[in-house]
């Protein structure tokens, strides 16, 4: 079961991840342009990417690591694509 659990957590992390990195873009304009709702979607950014964790966290070790590492790949999906 904790297997099936940390593929998921894998998984989510990697789409996860490719959203969060990849509005970054977005808020950094908002931000730079002096509209407050830049730091409204940086909190809400935040909060969904800290609460995915937290949950993996009280799952186990193995999502955990799994998220993380899936955020991780998310990333590099991310920048690839913005380059």
């Amino acid at each position: 079961m904790i297997y099936i659990l940390t593929l998921l957590a894998t998984l989510f992390g990697i789409l996860l991840g490719w959203v969060h990195f990849s509005t970054l873009s977005r808020v950094t304009d908002l931000l730079v342009t002096g509209r407050l709702i830049g730091v409204g979607l940086q909190m809400g950014r935040l909060a969904v990417l800290s609460g995915f964790l937290i949950g993996c966290a009280l799952v186990g070790s193995g999502p955990l690591l799994g998220a993380a590492a899936g955020i991780g790949i998310g990333r590099i999906v991310a920048l690839r694509r913005a380059r």
